[in-house]
């Protein structure tokens, strides 16, 4: 035995290691909380099978669930990095769970970091149990997977943003009622069920530039029409992230 095998050696773990603690941790509570899976699986699941098997929005000549599909697939983006995430992060924020993780050799920035990837992982889940309904109810998708992807990150980072910039601003409750309202209108008015063109003309234009009608209607381009990467589409998201992550740096309060 050598001198000083069993010396203590004190100090912070890597920073990498620390970060896939937290989104193990992160991940689990997700999972664990009913109201988070209520949104993020259940409602989700439920829309897709009933509006694929009711005949209640007029979609076209094709199929409901192609068309329907896409817009589920943004509805569960939206419901994880922004509603889940913002509610979540709100509430760590007032019983000041945040604040003690602030003074931990965890830097705030990988605490961030763990929590989007703890939406990843959680959207990766989502999107695979909800690919599986659609086939079952006889979903075709076409065009290139790694384009619906690159869209599914963009609107990821957008709503993250978002999210994280609500739930650093207003109290918990505040952004509870929010948050929950936010998704209710996103829903109707986003194209996700309905589609816009049903809209009037001016306010199509308006809801157009929300995320969640860019990544509903790029992801549906897509996956319905076999289009390559919609650029516009695109844009309106990498917009919504820079100003939503942009303005969650500068005015998140961790107490």
């Amino acid at each position: 035995m050598s001198a000083g095998t069993f010396t203590p050696r004190p100090g912070a773990a890597p920073v990498s290691r620390m970060i896939l603690a937290q989104t193990a941790l992160e991940t689990r509570m997700l999972l664990r909380n009913g109201e988070q899976l209520l949104l993020t699986v259940i409602i989700p699941a439920l829309l897709l099978t009933l509006f694929s098997a009711v005949d209640i929005v007029d979609t076209g000549s094709e199929k409901s669930v192609d068309f329907l599909a896409p817009g589920i697939l943004a509805l569960a983006v939206m419901s994880t990095a922004f509603t889940g995430q913002a509610i979540a992060t709100g509430f760590d924020r007032r019983y000041g769970v945040l604040k003690r993780l602030g003074a931990s050799p965890l830097p705030r920035w990988a605490l961030m970091a763990a929590k989007t990837l703890s939406v990843l992982v959680t959207e990766v889940l989502q999107i695979a149990l909800l690919t599986a309904i659609a086939f079952a109810l006889g979903w075709s998708p076409h065009g290139n997977p790694l384009s619906a992807a690159l869209l599914v990150l963009l609107g990821t980072a957008a709503f993250s943003g978002l999210g994280l910039l609500m739930a650093g601003t207003l109290k918990a409750e505040a952004t509870l009622a929010a948050a929950n309202l936010v998704f209710l209108l996103l829903l109707v008015g986003g194209g996700v069920i309905v589609p816009l063109e049903k809209f009037p003309g001016a306010v199509q234009s308006v809801l157009a530039l929300l995320p969640i009608s860019a990544l509903s209607d790029g992801l549906r381009e897509v996956l319905q029409h076999g289009a390559a990467l919609p650029w516009g589409d695109a844009a309106v998201l990498a917009g919504w992230s820079v100003l939503g992550l942009g303005a969650a740096a500068r005015y998140f309060r961790w107490e």
